[in-house]
């Protein structure tokens, strides 16, 4: 089992900056791909940006450039900075880790709200 838990997620000004944190415990050393996903009101979940084996990352369009997603494994912690924010990047914003065996076993965190004012 694997425990997610974000922090870091409120209110900013467009243009602003948010570091968002994911904190992993559990059988973490198992997982293959660790990422952001976010979910604005009535709209499906959709991949931010994820990093892979040997720390590949793959970033959605509409926040490359301005989004970095980073790891600290000595705090088994992952983070996303979040620059030049746009009210259109209001979200619940949550961590995502997966492992990849017979099946793939998906682990979510319970959400962080990201609210950008214009």
């Amino acid at each position: 089992q694997v425990q997610l838990v974000e922090s870091g997620g409120g209110l900013v000004q467009a243009g602003g900056s948010l570091r968002l944190s994911c904190a992993a415990s559990g059988s973490i050393l198992r997982l293959n791909t660790m990422g952001w996903y976010r979910q604005a009101p009535g709209k499906q979940r959709e991949l931010v940006a994820v990093v892979g084996p040997g720390t590949s990352t793959n970033y959605a369009d509409s926040v490359k450039g301005r989004f970095t997603i980073s790891g600290d494994i000595a705090k088994n912690t992952l983070y996303l900075q979040m620059n030049s924010l746009k009210p259109e990047d209001t979200a619940v914003y949550y961590c995502n880790a997966r492992f990849f065996g017979a099946a793939v076993i998906t682990y979510w965190g319970q959400g962080t709200q990201v609210t950008v004012s214009s």
